[in-house]
């Protein structure tokens, strides 16, 4: 029996720190937060207030001038970082501009050079057709004509015709020319394939 007075009493002795503890601490503690709160948002600095107290002033730390001091420099370089940084972005920023202005100037010179390519691919394309044409043309013309509109051409124009003739009809074209000019043509033509 007396394990159960024993038990009986320690949940005694619980039950009291349990009332204590919800019915006095909790809800001081919770007044006290609430009052905290009120007096910050109403404006009033309690830790400056406490300060003031004098067994609270010892718990809590003074500020001195020499700290406010240290604070107010420290702000001040804070500040004129903040600065120097800002001006250092706003230069990277107008830099970026500047660059990108540029990226697109070059990406438009770019497209104005794209176009211009085509117009001198097709311009190209139209060339090569209108040669292979006058090669045809030269090609289906008998040796006898072909020669002397050759000798009449620069000997440039007539060496890349002549380069482009088939061969066999490039020797009936060549006999028919005098032999010094067939003899010049064989030699530009040599030393053009080399």
């Amino acid at each position: 029996m007396p394990k159960v007075f024993e038990e009986e009493k320690d949940t005694k002795s619980n039950s009291r720190f349990q009332w204590i503890v919800f019915v006095v601490f909790i809800p001081l503690l919770f007044a006290i937060t609430v009052a905290l709160v009120v007096m910050t948002l109403a404006g009033i600095n309690v830790f400056e207030k406490a300060q003031s107290v004098p067994f609270v002033s010892n718990i809590l730390p003074a500020e001195n001038e020499q700290d406010q001091e240290q604070l107010k420099s420290r702000i001040v370089s804070l500040q004129a970082s903040i600065e120097d940084k800002e001006a250092k972005i706003s230069q990277l920023q107008s830099e970026i501009g500047g660059k990108e202005k540029e990226n697109e100037k070059l990406q438009a010179t770019i497209e104005q050079q794209k176009l211009e390519l085509e117009e001198l691919r097709q311009i190209g394309e139209e060339n090569k057709r209108a040669f292979k044409e006058v090669v045809s043309t030269f090609e289906s013309m008998s040796a006898k004509s072909a020669a002397p509109v050759l000798l009449k051409m620069e000997d440039q124009e007539a060496i890349k015709i002549l380069s482009s003739i088939k061969p066999d009809d490039l020797a009936d074209i060549l006999e028919k020319m005098p032999p010094e000019d067939a003899a010049r043509y064989t030699g530009l033509l040599s030393a053009d394939e080399s």
